[in-house]
């Protein structure tokens, strides 16, 4: 077990669906993420629809951690943006990334938002992470 970083769900607060409410890192490295995008090597979108642009984020967020030194157990904090309003969509993208080889990464404090365009023509997905780098 990792004691670097605590996840807690103190009582009182609402249950969630995988995630912990807070997640606490003791001091050291830190790795920040730029929003992962599901776009290939060359810059080329991957995926029309939502499951398979969360499949190429989540790929392209394990490669970033990776040169980082980190893991998908090592993210303490998560935020999914999604293009859609509709929570069908937005659980489509949860349960594939939580599904993904990157999905212990989602146990962590973990937000999911619905937003109305993100930075790429047909871009319907995209993965902010920050990981507590191991030593």
């Amino acid at each position: 077990m990792d004691t670097r970083i605590t996840r807690l769900n103190p009582s009182g607060l609402h249950e969630t669906p995988g995630y912990h409410h807070i997640t606490v890192a003791e001091a050291g490295r830190t790795a920040y993420l730029a929003g992962q995008c599901p776009l290939d090597a060359h810059g080329v979108l991957v995926g029309r629809d939502h499951t398979e642009q969360a499949a190429q984020v989540a790929a392209n967020a394990l490669l970033a951690l990776a040169a980082a030194g980190a893991g998908p157990q090592d993210v303490v904090r998560s935020v999914i943006y999604v293009v859609s309003a509709d929570r069908e969509h937005l659980s489509a993208v949860w349960q594939a990334l939580n599904a993904s080889p990157l999905g212990a990464a989602f146990s962590t404090a973990s937000t999911l938002l619905g937003v109305t365009q993100l930075g790429f023509t047909g871009q319907l997905v995209e993965l902010d992470l920050t990981a507590a780098v191991p030593a």
